[in-house]
């Protein structure tokens, strides 16, 4: 029998919950439920302040944490700032980087390679975020993806990819319900897309060996499908993962279906 494979389920708690007390309650569920499954690894990147504690009381083998985001530099005068090396030093494994929410203030994808390379260096897993804010009939936003990927990796070696993943996450799908999330066809066609561009850089295998994420309106009801029909290897949850009710739901029909 051929081996299963293990499936990334991220958590984006985005700026949320208000409350610390809150934080563990979901964190507390999120790991009971993520324990029983056994092809599912959840990650969960709550706001920064949360994650030294979360991350020292809830790890296991099914449940890690990770930051929403870092900086580019180790240390210096640079306010409200997170270096890459403070992450992993209070057991995050994992930071967002590129999420379409950072460059609408402003992040550039100059900027977001400058940190993936920061975070590569620290140790970190980088799940790098890339979207477009409409799908046009011409298929210019494949080159606009593209632009977002190559600029990312730039300078980046094979040996690094061990330590990367792509989550594509359409702007216009986010934050919506499950109706307005892509079909499980659209995500296959440009997770193949994410992959071709890979694969003229660093080789087939290499290009195979990044997982690859969905995001965008994920609900109970389409998780197993975008997934399995959509040929990714997980996916990025934002406002279902602060509901335990649907996260766990979510969770347990990923592990179910794969």
């Amino acid at each position: 029998m051929a081996e299963r494979k293990q499936y990334y389920l991220f958590a984006n708690w985005k700026l949320h919950p208000a409350r610390l007390a809150e934080a563990r309650m979901l964190a507390g569920i999120a790991k009971k439920r993520a324990n029983r499954c056994t092809q599912v690894l959840t990650v969960i990147c709550p706001p920064a302040i949360f994650l030294a504690e979360l991350a020292a009381r809830y790890s296991s083998h099914r449940l890690s944490f990770g930051a929403q985001d870092c900086f580019f530099e180790e240390r210096g005068a640079f306010t409200g700032e997170i270096a890459a090396q403070m992450i992993t030093d209070v057991r995050g494994q994992y930071v967002l980087l590129g999420h379409s929410e950072r460059r609408a203030l402003g992040e550039t994808d100059e900027t977001v390679a400058k940190k993936l390379r920061a975070a590569l260096a620290a140790g970190l897993t980088v799940v790098l975020c890339i979207g477009e804010r409409e799908r046009d009939e011409e298929g210019r936003y494949l080159a606009f993806l593209e632009g977002e990927l190559r600029t990312a990796l730039a300078g980046l070696s094979r040996q690094k990819l061990g330590k990367l993943i792509v989550a594509y996450e359409p702007i216009w799908a986010i934050g919506k319900g499950a109706e307005s999330a892509m079909s499980a066809h659209e995500v296959h066609e440009t997770s193949l897309f994410i992959r071709k561009v890979l694969r003229e850089r660093y080789g087939e295998k290499a290009a195979f060996a990044v997982p690859i994420l969905y995001g965008g309106s994920v609900a109970p009801e389409n998780a197993a499908t975008l997934v399995r029909d959509g040929e990714v290897q997980g996916l990025l949850v934002g406002h279902k993962s602060l509901d335990p009710r649907a996260f766990g739901e979510i969770m347990a029909t990923l592990d179910a279906s794969l």
